[in-house]
């Protein structure tokens, strides 16, 4: 009963993960502005892996695997965001008219 259980938890949350990746790989192509591309694919990226990585560690019994499988999540959610941050950083300095593509709020 507890292996049916675990195999169903692992399913739904591999299929979710799946499905957060495949609509931030969609999104890459409805957005038109790069910063909107990227945060879609940063976010698409970060949840849909942890959900597909979550779905591992259920899977497995292994602790050692697990922790590879933690590891690598962490390493995604420290790097990604990081990445992201620079392409928007390297955008917005390069970029003459950035108000031309997007509404820009003054503080």
């Amino acid at each position: 009963m507890l292996d049916w259980f675990r195999f169903v938890l692992t399913a739904v949350l591999m299929l979710a993960g799946l499905f957060v990746l495949l609509v931030g790989v969609v999104s890459q192509y409805r957005f038109r502005y790069v910063l909107n591309r990227m945060h879609a694919a940063s976010m698409g990226d970060s949840l849909g892996m942890l959900l597909v990585l979550t779905g591992l560690c259920i899977s497995q019994n292994d602790g050692w695997v697990i922790l590879k499988y933690l590891l690598t999540a962490l390493f995604l959610w420290l790097t990604s965001p990081t990445g992201s941050h620079l392409i928007a950083r390297l955008e917005l300095t390069t970029n003459e008219h950035p108000e031309q593509e997007m509404e820009m709020i003054d503080l």
